[in-house]
């Protein structure tokens, strides 16, 4: 019972933390600038996102998959949108 309250709280939080991508993604889009973003710290982050993800599907642990299908995403809007709105 305890391991499936911690899942579901932990999957909470790490799609809670993942969806902190989407606020920057929103901004590039809005202002149609990616000025003053880091490309390679959203490479990284979108990198060490997919790594946990991979990771979650091989050991089949949903809080993991969960989390990092939304952090995999929100990572990939800010690079695509940073890219595309390059000054």
């Amino acid at each position: 019972m305890l391991i499936e309250i911690v899942s579901v709280v932990v999957s909470i939080f790490g799609i809670l933390m993942s969806m902190g991508y989407f606020p920057q993604a929103y901004r590039i889009w809005k202002n149609k600038s990616a000025e003053n973003i880091s490309f390679i710290t959203y490479f990284i982050m979108f990198t060490g996102c997919f790594a946990w993800l991979i990771y979650g599907v091989i050991l089949q642990d949903i809080p993991i998959i969960v989390s990092f299908v939304v952090g995999v995403i929100g990572s990939f809007l800010v690079l695509f949108m940073s890219l595309k709105y390059r000054d």
